[in-house]
């Protein structure tokens, strides 16, 4: 016939035995009812001798204080005087055990993700003053209003070059090619000189010399020479002559060029 064994829990201690049984019943470790603990332990302790289990002189000690709490509890208690509830100390015990163990937990987890880790240490490093010297914070204060004084001026004289520019009056080619429009349809032909000097100033002669360049691409208007000299040179600003071309019509210049020009 097969023997049959039977295995009985292991604890660490008298407190993790004690912490097990109150989770069991589902007791409040403020209130225990220490004669239920106190049966439930020494079953214990009768179960794990039958089956020869060492267990550690601390079980026998906790057993023996369960027994003294066990008869202090069935002893006459004088409601006046305020006396220590003798389950007090055995509840505070467990109560700090369950916390450890809580803990213990916790940190067995963070040791199972971290516990394999290496950890580089701190590399010392010294202060390199072979080309940097100290300096007080008014010399750094002051070496900063120094640069944003430079760069204030920089940015007048920015402003000195650049209003200019910006503030004068946009000329657009469109404009030029409907003036110079205008004048074809009344005279026919524009001499180049008088065509150019009639420019205000530089950028209104720049818009006039990209029209000019614009129309005679896009072949609505020629240019030719009326005169000659008697060394055959060709003097195009003074004899040059502006004309539209056969066929095409005044109206039709504006078009030759784009809106945004």
């Amino acid at each position: 016939m097969t023997e049959i064994n039977y295995k009985l829990d292991t604890f660490e201690g008298p407190l993790d035995l004690l912490l097990s049984l109150i989770s069991k019943h589902k007791i409040d470790i403020n209130d225990i009812p220490i004669s239920l603990l106190c049966d439930q332990y020494m079953a214990y302790i009768a179960e794990a001798q039958s089956m020869d289990m060492e267990l550690s002189s601390d079980f026998i000690v906790m057993a023996s204080e369960l027994m003294l709490i066990k008869s202090r509890m069935l002893l006459p208690r004088d409601e006046e005087a305020e006396e220590e509830d003798p389950r007090a100390a055995l509840a505070a015990a467990l109560l700090e055990y369950k916390r450890a163990k809580a803990a213990a937990e916790d940190l067995k987890e963070r040791f199972g993700e971290y516990g394999l880790r290496m950890v580089k240490d701190t590399d010392e490093i010294t202060v390199d003053k072979s080309f940097v010297a100290d300096h007080s914070i008014d010399l750094l204060t002051k070496a900063y209003n120094r640069v944003l004084t430079t760069v204030r001026i920089s940015d007048t004289e920015a402003k000195k070059k650049f209003d200019p520019i910006i503030e004068t009056r946009p000329v657009s080619i469109k404009s030029v090619v409907r003036r110079l429009s205008g004048r074809l349809k009344l005279g026919g032909k524009v001499g180049l000189s008088e065509y150019f000097r009639e420019a205000d100033d530089k950028h209104e002669l720049i818009a006039m010399f990209m029209a000019m360049l614009e129309l005679l691409k896009s072949g609505l208007v020629i240019l030719e020479c009326e005169t000659y000299r008697e060394d055959g040179v060709i003097d195009v600003m003074d004899d040059g002559m502006i004309s539209l071309s056969e066929g095409a019509n005044a109206d039709d210049l504006s078009g030759a060029v784009a809106d945004d020009s």
